[in-house]
């Protein structure tokens, strides 16, 4: 993700966004021991776990996760993964221009009153998963939380200097396409590894996600081509992208037929949005979170109450489409609202308190210099 966000920036910016990702794993890394992990995946209420489990009390090198067969130490580095991604993908709404202090201030409120609640009701036992909202590996978690966050977020902090007309264009869009490259393979640990099993459930959600991924971004080839006149890098992988987000909630429940239909469905609704948002509305939302993020991983939430259906190759459900889709819809309600005003209510704390905005000086210079110190580029 740091390769894929740091390609897309300016030279002057390209340092500051790699360590806001490395420094979003090593904090997330710690807070999830201390308290994270217990308050998503222990007993507690329908809204949030407990903190039974806080520093892996009572997990030793034998026990194994409730209802699977593996220890629990790799459950908790695996969900750790999720917890680590998803913040980290906020970043790229607000690129170039938010303070480095701030952000991670923001990360850690916003792990506790946003992601570990969001992820407990969902994975948790809460009562979304309750309800019966089926999301297989983050579409509401990972995606609509952060797609939400980052939408908010890219309001109040305002536009890039420059923006819209004179925004500069990505400084190194093959840098971006090795980390879009490496999202990619790294989506199967994700959604194959969401099946905690290596069989046969592990094996099509790989499929689903390979397939999903691969329509997309021919399919958004295929619309700048036609728009255009010239098929884009930059737009390839982010439909590439954009897939990998929307079969994400789908991609344990569905067929390769409904996978490459949702691929299709995920670049043309996403592609549409970029537009939306940057254009139409005037949002800087600088790396489109917003756009393939949240809204694909609402598309994905929203499709997967369809395709899961086993006249579709699904693996079935005791609802009708018609009822299951409700339910999804509650779902995705739920998570992007309670995400939304979380996080506008930690920032506008934050704006009020530390600032959330670097100096137009600094701003201009760049982060790499003014925020660390260092340069990208010595030439």
């Amino acid at each position: 993700l740091a390769l894929f966000y740091g390609g897309l920036v300016r030279a002057q910016n390209v340092l500051s966004v790699l360590m806001q990702c490395f420094a979003i794993a090593c904090l997330v890394s710690v807070l999830w021991v201390v308290g994270l992990y217990s308050l998503t995946f222990s007993a507690g209420t329908p809204w949030i776990g407990d903190m039974s489990k806080a520093f892996l009390a009572g997990v030793g090198r034998e026990t194994v996760f409730a209802n699977s067969t593996i220890p629990e130490t790799v459950y908790f580095m695996f969900q750790m993964t999720f917890a680590i991604i998803t913040p980290a993908l906020i970043i790229g709404a607000i690129v170039e221009r938010i303070r480095f202090q701030a952000l991670l201030i923001f990360v850690a409120l916003w792990m506790f009153l946003v992601y570990a609640p969001v992820a407990h009701w969902v994975w948790g036992g809460g009562w979304l998963a309750s309800l019966g909202v089926l999301d297989f590996a983050g579409g509401l978690v990972v995606h609509v939380t952060a797609g939400a966050s980052a939408l908010v977020l890219a309001l109040l902090l305002g536009p890039r200097s420059g923006f819209p007309n004179d925004v500069k264009l990505p400084h190194a869009p093959w840098m971006s396409v090795t980390g879009a490259a490496m999202l990619w393979v790294g989506w199967f640990g994700f959604n194959a590894g969401s099946a905690l099993a290596a069989g046969g459930n592990a094996g099509m959600a790989m499929t689903a996600t390979h397939l999903s991924a691969a329509i997309a971004g021919l399919t958004w080839m295929t619309i700048e081509w036609l728009k255009y006149g010239r098929p884009s890098m930059v737009g390839m992988i982010t439909g590439a992208i954009a897939g990998l987000a929307t079969i994400t909630p789908a991609s344990g429940f569905v067929g390769p037929g409904a996978a490459l239909i949702i691929g299709v469905v995920a670049s043309s609704v996403c592609f549409a949005c970029v537009s939306l948002v940057k254009r139409r509305l005037q949002i800087d939302d600088s790396l489109d979170v917003f756009a393939v993020h949240g809204v694909g991983g609402a598309t994905g939430i929203v499709l997967t109450g369809v395709f899961v259906d086993a006249a579709f190759g699904g693996i079935g459900h005791h609802m009708t489409i018609v009822g299951h889709v409700g339910v999804q819809l509650i779902g995705l309600v739920a998570t992007f609202c309670w995400s939304a005003v979380v996080t506008f209510l930690l920032a506008t704390g934050l704006q009020a308190t530390f600032g959330l905005r670097v100096s137009e000086e600094d701003e201009l210079k760049g982060l790499d210099i003014t925020a660390h110190g260092e340069s990208g580029y010595n030439v």
